[in-house]
């Protein structure tokens, strides 16, 4: 644990000397995965993700989201007159099924872009993240007996906005690889059960803190659970869970203890308005953060078009 964080407010150095408070900033940033600011914190589903469409379909995906997060937590406790931070993320993403022998494969595309602001000094940062490249691959593939199981590379490129001497990016100046694996099944009729799980690995950060210092992080988990009621063939409703933990870093040799242990918990659905295109919507909120801001309110909107 860092002592100095609680006595010392993160909106400015105070009496700290310039490493010590740049710790301190990479505690706060990397302990909310505000350093990564989308997807920070692991990749987060959508209940039906992992359900294989027909191989030539192409879907096209555009995601709005925003959150509200007033405020930061370390080792469990809230810090008093900590800087709060609002986020508005969107994301195209462009996906293309096909066949590859006996297995369903889905290449795409994901470009994230948008703006976070952040209060009590913590500064603002808008315009693109770091592209992600992914390609689905489905061990089981049987939809007549509603039954699905892939698994997914997702590589981050660091291309994204980025300046060290900046409190808060879009993007990371690092390399990511987060490798996912899902089973969907259905229970009865109407009732499918998506349940997931992904570890995230991070490469260095060279450029860290006015470019002086080296980032490092352990890898993180993700656990997530969907329930989707389906009320006709164009509509469900859907809840769900996911659990985040893992991924304390360091800068240079300074261990910044900020271990991951966020709950979070989501409700939804989605619906056909038209043959081919579907719009689905959930909000959700943590119920339990460790370390880092906590997410009171946050609202993803996804529009989808198959062609």
């Amino acid at each position: 644990m860092l002592p100095y964080l609680q006595r010392t407010s993160v909106t400015g150095p105070s009496s700290l000397d310039n490493r010590t408070w740049a710790a301190a900033w990479g505690l706060v940033l990397l302990a909310s995965g505000l350093s990564a600011t989308w997807p920070a914190r692991a990749l987060d589903l959508d209940a039906g993700d992992y359900v294989a469409a027909p191989a030539g379909t192409t879907l096209g995906l555009l995601y709005l989201q925003g959150a509200e997060r007033d405020r930061l937590y370390r080792a469990g406790h809230s810090l008093p007159d900590a800087p709060g931070l609002d986020s508005e993320i969107g994301i195209l993403r462009l996906v293309h099924y096909s066949d590859i022998g006996s297995f369903r494969v889905a290449p795409q595309v994901l470009l994230p872009f948008g703006r976070l602001d952040g209060r009590q000094g913590l500064g603002d940062s808008s315009g693109l993240a770091d592209p992600i490249l992914a390609m689905p691959l489905w061990l089981i593939n049987e939809p007549e007996r509603r039954r699905y199981l892939g698994i997914t590379p997702y590589l981050f490129l660091p291309l994204g906005e980025y300046d060290a001497d900046d409190d808060l990016n879009l993007g990371e100046n690092r390399w990511k690889l987060n490798v996912q694996g899902a089973y969907v099944t259905g229970l009865t009729d109407n009732l499918s059960l998506d349940l997931a799980a992904d570890v995230m690995f991070y490469g260095r950060n060279n450029h860290y803190g006015s470019g002086r210092w080296t980032q490092r992080q352990k890898p993180s988990y993700q656990y997530q659970g969907f329930l989707r009621y389906q009320l006709t063939p164009q509509a469900d409703v859907r809840a769900g869970l996911s659990w985040l933990d893992g991924g304390a870093s360091r800068v240079d040799d300074l261990q910044l203890d900020d271990r991951q242990e966020t709950g979070k918990w989501n409700l939804g659905f989605s619906w056909f308005f038209l043959p081919k295109t579907q719009v689905a919507a959930t909000y959700g909120r943590d119920f339990a953060v460790e370390n880092g801001f906590r997410e009171e309110h946050r609202l993803n909107i996804r529009l989808m078009q198959v062609f």
